[in-house]
């Protein structure tokens, strides 16, 4: 029993890595999403749809839009960013956040 404990602790720790990583990078993320948000969608508070892509975009675009952030993003991270907020999944997030804050609900 030991013996498996001892093997699996650095599956464990590189399981612990991958989320930090993911978590680093959806942070990094949200100031670039935020931006192109508030670009497409003026005088609509961005931050719940904002919470709404990130949470609904996979590791990989999470990580592609934080490099984008660092390096200045370009309209392909812009129509990568609008790709992830009309997904089924991301247009039911915004729908419900909007509308329990009271919004209007961009687009609809």
């Amino acid at each position: 029993m030991r013996f498996g404990l001892i093997l699996a602790l650095p599956l464990l720790a590189a399981c612990g890595v991958e989320q930090s990583a993911d978590a680093l990078a959806r942070a990094s993320a949200k100031t670039y999403i935020n931006s192109v948000v508030a670009a497409n969608f003026p005088g609509v508070d961005a931050t719940p749809i904002t919470d709404c892509i990130i949470d609904n975009a996979t590791t990989v675009e999470a990580i592609t839009i934080a490099q984008a952030a660092l390096v200045g993003g370009n309209l392909d991270t812009a129509e990568n960013i609008m790709a992830i907020a009309s997904r089924p999944a991301t247009v039911g997030c915004i729908t419900e956040k909007t509308l329990a804050q009271g919004l209007a609900v961009p687009g609809i």
